[in-house]
């Protein structure tokens, strides 16, 4: 077998690999003869096949492995000497065309190699860690917050009129073709006017409308309603007003905090501090990562794969123009070119990746299966009801699993990195903290 290197510029490499006629019989043989003691043939005994009808009836089954077997072990043992990582998967092609049983096989190989990544040190790296405590005016202000999630209604003035956001009490009944149908009526019915939870149209009409009033309303049932023998259909809906109420945010209490699974205020007052806390540790690791990822950018600087930099480039370049064109839900748009803003970003994110993978390596740093099991749960709540099956897709996906482990890995070698690192801490406000969260979406 021969290896010959045809290019050598940068981080390009190309190589001609040839493996002889005699190599590649050698390997038939050995794989016939390693099957031979198990092949039952007509007019033989098992095992007793001789090797020329076995050639004639299995070679040219077995020439095909053998051959793809031979250039595998070729190009694996020019990896393991020559030490190269390839950025993506190698090209290979088999450049004898026109082979034949008994010609040489010569094929071609071409990669860029992932480049030296320099050795860092890390106890230089100095990094700043905000601070926010939940003061009492913070955690005043989230209860506030809570009290109005948790809102209740209070009777409006007899007389006034009924506006968007209010609760209406009323009766109803509805009626298609002059026929009420089943599910059409209630009593004392309860309806936040703009919660849209009927049909649409409905709501709107009532806006306007006073205690005491009756009000008809004209709807038309949605052509994909969920029961057949409405869709489409025109309704008539007799309502009777018996209450028109405003609403009012909910007392901050006892009674309150229960509702918000607290056994009382003081109590639901901890669960918020320690919440809002757990937020700011988060916002401020954030801002810490983006504080250490710049360091790190700073102290290297290496060649990188150009295939690399082009599918990163475009893959930026392709999610802004989705977050600019919204409307657009698919990938039937035109060709979305890259930008020099794009590439800058892209060399960023390449660099700072094959860096942090490296070092993650070097310190042997893991994604453990419990790490892995507890972000496809978290992820999975996103889909209630549903978790099973999300769970069971990500298992079966192999892309969906890298693209979890992914942020994963590289927040652990983040905290690998910032233990070596100088860190000082510095209490601030809660508005500062997210004036510098501000600051990083901006840039």
């Amino acid at each position: 077998m021969q290896v010959k290197e045809t290019l050598n510029e940068g981080l390009k490499r190309g190589y001609n690999i040839t493996v002889t006629a005699a190599e590649l019989e050698a390997k038939v043989n050995d794989k016939l003869k390693e099957a031979q003691p198990d092949v039952e043939m007509k007019g033989f005994r098992k095992g007793k096949v001789p090797m020329a009808l076995l050639k004639k009836q299995f070679g040219q089954r077995v020439m095909g492995e053998a051959m793809q077997e031979a250039i595998d072990g070729a190009m694996n043992d020019h990896f393991e000497k020559s030490g190269d990582r390839p950025a993506m998967q190698p090209d290979v092609k088999m450049t004898n065309e026109d082979w034949k049983e008994g010609d040489d096989v010569e094929v071609s190989m071409s990669y860029e190699a992932l480049p030296e990544i320099p050795e860092l040190d890390m106890s230089g790296i100095k990094l700043e860690k905000l601070v926010v405590k939940a003061d009492d005016a913070s955690i005043d202000e989230a209860l506030a917050s809570l009290a109005e999630t948790a809102q209740d209604f209070k009777a409006r003035k007899k007389g006034s009129k009924a506006k968007d956001g209010d609760q209406v009490v009323m009766d109803f009944v509805g009626k298609v073709d002059g026929e009420a149908f089943e599910g059409g009526s209630a009593d004392d019915y309860p309806l936040v006017l703009g919660s849209n939870s009927f049909i649409p149209g409905f709501e709107e009409q009532l806006v306007g409308v006073k205690a005491e009033e009756e009000k008809e309303v004209t709807v038309s049932f949605p052509e994909d309603y969920q029961a057949e023998h409405l869709k489409g259909k025109e309704a008539v809906f007799s309502c009777t007003i018996k209450e028109v109420k405003e609403p009012v945010a909910a007392e901050i209490n006892d009674e309150m905090a229960t509702k918000f699974g607290a056994e009382d205020l003081a109590a639901l007052k901890v669960q918020i501090g320690e919440r809002l806390e757990a937020e700011y540790v988060g916002a401020s690791r954030a801002v810490m990562k983006r504080g250490l990822l710049d360091a790190l950018d700073g102290m290297v600087d290496f060649d990188l794969p150009p295939s690399l930099l082009d599918a990163e480039a475009g893959q930026i370049a392709h999610q802004l123009w989705h977050e600019d064109n919204p409307e657009v839900e698919g990938h039937d748009h035109p060709e979305i070119e890259t930008t020099d803003e794009h590439r800058k970003l892209a060399t960023r994110r390449v660099r700072l990746g094959l860096l942090l993978a490296e070092l993650g390596q070097k310190a042997s740093i893991e994604v453990t299966d419990a790490e892995m099991t507890q972000a496809i749960m978290n992820q999975a709540r996103q889909y209630p009801g549903q978790e099973r099956q999300f769970f069971e897709f990500v298992q079966q996906n192999q892309q969906m699993q890298q693209q979890m482990r992914a942020p994963i890995f590289e927040d652990k070698v983040v905290d690998h990195i910032a233990e070596q690192a100088e860190v000082t801490e510095k209490e601030v406000s809660k508005d500062e903290l997210q004036k510098a969260v501000e600051k990083l979406e901006e840039e």
